[in-house]
């Protein structure tokens, strides 16, 4: 085996598992050539070609770490580029399983598309058309998803983390499942959502339109629906601790006047609040 050669192989175990990446590939092209070069220099220098060899090796000394942090840094941008979606044309795309975290999709057309059971944590959709898309199990802590068409769009099941919805259209969204924290819905419109089995933990549903929608025995905690369109709303069988109900307009106290608190149950406070709007709490069970 000639001296280029042994210098070839030693220097592709060196980057045997970190192949592919295009920063790594110039990196051991450099180093080869260097080593070349180093090689050279002992030989002129009077040593044999074996002491060359061996020196030549040895001043390499222990770049396995730079090597992996190198790969592991170029592997995590490439990845970022892959996951820029912004203003793209999606419609029914297959995202179902996929692990795209950060990704940005916004300003882009997505309808019908799927990401069930996607890891979609920190990414960004604001401002794309996502009616009909399935999130279905779906991971979306932190995403955010606002000024968004979200009609008619299915997130059961889904992993709901400081999500932001706000100022988003959510007509016909099913919601199942999913235990929904201090996720955000400020100004969307939740008319005809279905909230089948859902819990909610410091959900921010303030100026947004959540007529009609049934609530009917979820649980609310440090919840808030200040100014939110409640006409029709109904929270029969629900449970209420440190729920927020403020607003000031004659149309918002109106909209109590329709709204179904039928054995709920509720703390001090916030049958308080409700009372003090003049809500129906006939059946409320304070506790």
């Amino acid at each position: 085996m000639s001296t280029n050669d042994k210098i070839t192989e030693h220097v592709n175990s060196l980057f045997a598992a970190h192949e592919g990446a295009k920063s790594i590939e110039e990196l051991k092209s450099d180093l080869h050539a260097d080593l070349q070069d180093r090689f050279r220099e002992l030989v002129d220098s009077g040593r044999s070609e074996a002491e060359a060899l061996e020196e030549t090796f040895d001043s390499i000394g222990d770049i396995e770490e730079t090597v992996k942090e190198m790969s592991d840094m170029t592997i995590t941008l490439e990845r970022q580029m892959a996951t820029r979606f912004t203003a793209s044309e999606l419609t029914g795309s297959d995202f179902a399983g996929v692990t795209v975290r950060k990704g940005s999709f916004s300003a882009s057309a997505m309808k019908d598309s799927d990401f069930t059971d996607a890891d979609l944590t920190g990414s960004a959709f604001r401002s794309s058309d996502l009616a009909g898309a399935t999130f279905d199990r779906a991971n979306l802590t932190d995403a955010v998803l606002t000024t968004s068409d979200l009609d008619g769009v299915s997130l059961v099941g889904a992993i709901l983390v400081r999500t932001n919805f706000s100022t988003s259209s959510l007509k016909r969204t099913r919601f199942g499942g999913s235990e929904l924290t201090d996720v955000k819905f400020k100004r969307a419109d939740l008319t005809g959502v279905e909230f089948d089995g859902c819990s909610f933990v410091g959900v921010d549903f303030s100026y947004s339109d959540v007529s009609g929608v049934d609530f009917g025995g979820a649980r609310f905690t440090s919840v808030r629906f200040d100014n939110a369109g409640l006409a029709g709303a109904s929270f029969a069988g629900a449970t209420l601790r440190d729920v927020s109900f403020r607003g000031w307009s004659r149309k918002y106290r109106t909209g109590f006047r329709k709204v179904d608190f039928s054995g709920a149950r509720m703390d001090k406070l916030t049958y308080a609040g409700l009372k003090g709007l003049g809500a129906d709490l006939a059946g409320v069970v304070v506790e």
